[in-house]
């Protein structure tokens, strides 16, 4: 996730104010970023388990619709969609944190190893690594011997600088987790209204609009909420995943209209 800080420097450069621009540099918004570490690291997880929570929930509703469905089988689709496929999706989020995580620890143990048993060959890797940024001379064997000179500091240079591995700090169960949550709650909007149906009759012809609509409300206020997560403004966000649900919305109510035609109901 984006920090508070990142956000106001890329705001402030939106307007190319320098003064805003000098606030997001400024010693209290770097302790202000040290004492929030930590805080929302799990809204990427979130927002886009959200977001295919409710595309794909809202596809099988509008398949279903166009076949001409009733809303109790809409339901019935609808939710198993919604906790099989969230369960996939968390269940695959968390896989992967995990397996990029053992990775990592694995080729940092070795990092460390090879500092600890070949010091002098990975004392010439730094070394190669500086020169190939500019380095030469005195400068570059000053920073050479100050790299080297901590060894957490100089396993953790290799595996970015060589490796390009960044740690992880999330826990792989937790995000797994929010993204099972956030994939419920958002993929429930979409059969809101034929659940409703089931105590309070409504007509298809009516529950689907409203179900177009409530989706449509709920994916582009998910989708500007990327911005959060990603460099991008978050009107141009929520309208790029208004499109994408829109989209989908189409095929799958066009799909449902085709094929009630060629299968019995």
């Amino acid at each position: 996730m984006l920090t508070n800080r990142v956000q106001k420097a890329r705001l402030a450069y939106s307007k190319r104010s320098l003064e805003e621009t000098k606030k997001a540099h400024s010693h209290k918004a770097f302790d202000e970023e040290q004492a929030q570490e930590g805080h929302g690291d799990y809204v990427g997880d979130m927002v886009y388990g959200a977001l295919d929570g409710i595309v794909t929930t809202f596809a099988v509703v509008a398949g279903a619709a166009g076949a001409g469905l009733s809303a109790g089988i809409i339901i019935i689709l609808g939710f198993a969609n919604l906790l099989a496929d969230g369960l996939s999706m968390a269940a695959g989020n968390y896989l992967s944190m995990k397996s990029e995580q053992d990775y990592f620890k694995r080729e940092r143990e070795r990092e460390a190893w090879e500092v600890e048993n070949y010091p002098e060959g990975e004392v010439e890797e730094i070394r190669q690594i500086y020169r190939r940024k500019g380095f030469s001379g005195q400068t570059l064997e000053q920073l050479v011997g100050l790299i080297t000179s901590k060894k957490s500091v100089w396993v953790d240079t290799m595996m970015v600088e060589e490796l390009g591995m960044i740690p992880a700090q999330k826990s792989p169960l937790k995000a797994g987790a929010y993204t099972y949550f956030a994939f419920l709650i958002a993929g429930f909007v979409p059969l809101m209204v034929f659940v409703f149906s089931v105590f309070y009759p409504i007509e298809n012809s009516l529950a689907f609009p409203i179900a177009l609509a409530l989706t449509f409300i709920t994916i582009f206020a998910v989708g500007s909420l990327r911005s959060l997560v990603i460099a991008k403004n978050w009107l141009e966000a929520g309208i790029e995943m208004l499109l994408i649900g829109g989209l989908t919305a189409i095929i799958s109510f066009g799909i449902g209209v085709f094929l009630s035609g060629l299968v019995p109901i």
